[in-house]
């Protein structure tokens, strides 16, 4: 294999071992979703359910990380492309987000957050 082929190579293989590290998983505890790390899960009011799109983007998409799809999502779980191109879990049709102040489990820092951010109840 040529240098080149053999970087292109590796540099594509890391790039899935790196989407995989970020793939999440998401579970009820306590009446609410939280991540794998137990940290509580957000919708935003500006998604429209169903859209496929999320309306978080920019400096938004910093303070409000995206959960990113596990490789196994099945209903009431969706998975939607984000305006950058990368995959997002969706609950009921809506995008679902951690928020950057909450730094360890069962943080609830962003519930209500401007009356836009609500924490997923279930």
């Amino acid at each position: 294999m040529k240098p080149v082929a053999r970087l292109s190579t590796l540099f594509a293989a890391a790039l899935l071992l790196a989407g995989a590290a970020h793939a999440d998983t998401v579970a009820k505890k306590d009446g609410i979703l939280v991540n794998s790390a137990g940290l509580t899960v957000y919708t935003f009011d500006k998604d429209a359910a169903g859209s496929g799109t999320s309306a978080c983007n920019g400096p938004c998409i910093e303070n409000w990380p995206a959960v990113a799809p596990s490789a196994n999502v099945a209903a009431p779980y969706s998975v939607i492309t984000r305006e950058d191109g990368a995959k997002q879990l969706a609950y009921n049709g809506k995008p679902l987000y951690l928020f950057k102040k909450d730094t360890k489990p069962g943080d609830r820092n962003g519930d209500n957050f401007k009356d836009i951010w609500h924490v997923v109840k279930d």
